[in-house]
């Protein structure tokens, strides 16, 4: 089973002026991604606003990206929804479209226990062969729920695609802790993008980053530096990637990462779904100036 690994692109989901998903610019996305080295392609989570989409809209955008991405990036979709039954659909459209995994945010605004947790993903892993790979997706901060070190242990005992864990909350010892699943035999990914270098030196595989999307240079290159053992030229980089995090707001706001496609050309609008607006002029000119320094 293919696993996620180095510099994975949380994507965003571009939108034209009329509110319709904009899927010229998704490709131009994809290509773009891929020709500036991107190892994975993830739409469809947290920065792809993914709870403001329909489910048909959610199925076209997997399409489209695993059909232009054509076996040149892994592609991951993330299928994660307000209903195990939305969830276990999205999963199952992904592997039959081709996908080469799925990832799923717990669940989200409603308090959930461990039992119930366990048999959210256990739905999941049941909705696909049992070869197709699954990531759990844990964000506490925005879903309310978390996922404890044990309760991933014994959703990987019952179902054996759950491969691995993205894990978006900055703390260091339980990305350490997640990482002695399974025997150590499970694939970590750090969500929050200042970790990426820190988080490869433990053990990680990669960073799903938002912020390599509309700046994926220094990301990509950190990466190569990590595989070629050159770690002072890491630590630059990894500074580098901060400063950029800082800049782009720490994704925050997907409105900045639109707004900084457009200007390298890559979307036609930066348009997003209300209730979320976009940036105003000023503000979107400013990060446009800073953003310039890094190109």
């Amino acid at each position: 089973m293919k696993t996620m690994y180095g510099v994975i692109n949380a994507m965003t989901t571009p939108f034209n002026v009329d509110g319709s998903v904009d899927y010229e610019s998704l490709k131009n996305q994809v290509d773009f991604l891929i020709e500036k080295g991107v190892n994975c392609l993830y739409p469809l989570g947290t920065t792809g606003e993914m709870y403001l989409l329909s489910t048909d809209e959610r199925k076209k955008v997997a399409e489209t990206v695993v059909k232009h991405a054509n076996n040149r990036a892994i592609v991951y979709i993330h299928v994660g929804s307000m209903t195990t039954a939305e969830a276990c659909e999205l999963a199952k459209h992904a592997s039959d479209i081709g996908a080469d995994g799925i990832g799923a945010v717990t669940p989200s605004y409603f308090g959930c226990s461990d039992r119930a947790m366990i048999q959210y993903y256990k739905d999941i892993s049941s909705s696909v062969p049992n070869d197709f790979p699954i990531y759990l997706y844990s964000i506490p901060q925005c879903s309310g729920n978390d996922i404890k070190p044990e309760v991933a242990q014994r959703i990987v005992d019952i179902c054996p695609n759950v491969v691995g864990i993205k894990y978006s909350y900055p703390d260091m010892i339980r990305v350490l802790n997640y990482l002695r699943i399974n025997n150590g035999n499970f694939s970590v990914l750090v969500g929050p993008d200042k970790l990426f270098y820190p988080g490869l030196c433990c053990g990680a595989q990669g960073v799903v980053s938002g912020i390599a999307g509309p700046m994926p240079e220094p990301f990509v290159a950190l990466y190569k530096a990590y595989k070629e053992g050159n770690h002072e030229l890491c630590a630059k980089l990894s500074k580098t990637c901060g400063d950029v995090t800082d800049l782009l707001r720490c994704g925050s706001d997907m409105a900045v990462f639109k707004n900084v496609l457009v200007k390298r050309g890559i979307i036609k609008n930066s348009c997003m779904r209300k209730p979320l607006l976009d940036l105003e002029a000023d503000d979107a000119a400013n990060i446009w100036k800073e953003v310039q320094k890094y190109l």
